[in-house]
């Protein structure tokens, strides 16, 4: 289905999750159900996890060390029941990146029904994170620029 505009008109489920990142914090986990199918497959660059009650628990690890967490949706591309969106994670950590503002871009692969049953998100994890780690970091940047030369 099209808008008059020509753009396609996005799900209500891929709407409601859209909405639900923008708000989303270490206080609201319990709305993850909203979007989320009980059996909800999650993968991501560091873990992989079955079930609503794992994936609430993974998040609350996540948020509970970060001071600041926010998502930007730039794009959705939906088809089939399923959705690739593509966004900008800004976040914070007390040790990492001097407790600055880190931010990563990244892509998500969702699949849905009436609730999204798999969720799969693409990231550099050198952006995300082992560029920020002290000593680590440095490391990692030389090596990118050597390997750019």
């Amino acid at each position: 289905m099209l808008t008059k505009e020509g753009t396609p008109v996005k799900s209500t489920i891929i709407n409601e999750f859209v909405a639900l990142y923008q708000q989303l914090n270490k206080d609201n986990l319990v709305r993850l159900a909203e979007v989320y199918d009980a059996d909800i497959e999650f993968i991501d660059a560091l873990h992989h996890v079955q079930g609503l009650g794992q994936l609430e628990h993974y998040f609350a690890g996540l948020y509970q060390s970060l001071s600041q967490c926010h998502f930007a949706i730039e794009q959705v591309i939906e088809q089939d029941g399923q959705a690739s969106l593509f966004w900008l994670m800004t976040y914070c950590h007390p040790k990492l990146n001097g407790g600055k503002p880190v931010r990563v871009n990244g892509a998500s692969h969702l699949k849905f029904n009436e609730k999204i049953y798999y969720h799969r998100d693409y990231v550099d994890l050198g952006e995300m994170l082992y560029e920020h780690i002290p000593l680590l970091g440095s490391c990692i940047r030389q090596v990118k620029r050597r390997a750019t030369r």
